[in-house]
């Protein structure tokens, strides 16, 4: 996300969400500028996986599964994670087969 706000972050990629049929809620809005952003991915069997940034071996930042479970205790630790950090942004999605988009060129990123 480096170079634009996190804001216009999020609008970008709910676009290219609701493009791809994904559906997309905006469930708790950061910190407009620098704010971190979790992307909770809901299944229709009841899992989930929650998504944020990470460094990855080679330093850079990456993409990575924080939690996966049930639902619930995605939910859970997506709360942890909102109570420590009030800045960050969550977005959830309804996917039936689990896309985030996130693995995609200017997401990946």
């Amino acid at each position: 996300m480096a170079g634009v706000t996190t804001a216009f972050w999020v609008s970008a990629y709910r676009m290219r969400l609701e493009a791809a049929g994904i559906g997309v809620y905006l469930t708790k809005r950061g910190d407009p500028d620098a704010g971190a952003v979790l992307v909770k991915i809901a299944r229709p069997d009841g899992s989930a996986t929650l998504w944020g940034r990470a460094y990855g071996e080679d330093g850079r930042r990456v993409w990575a599964a924080l939690a996966e479970g049930p639902e619930r205790e995605v939910d859970d630790a997506a709360t942890r994670q909102a109570r420590v950090d009030p800045d960050l942004w969550l977005i959830e999605l309804e996917d039936r087969d689990g896309r985030t988009l996130l693995d995609e060129p200017g997401l990946s990123e």
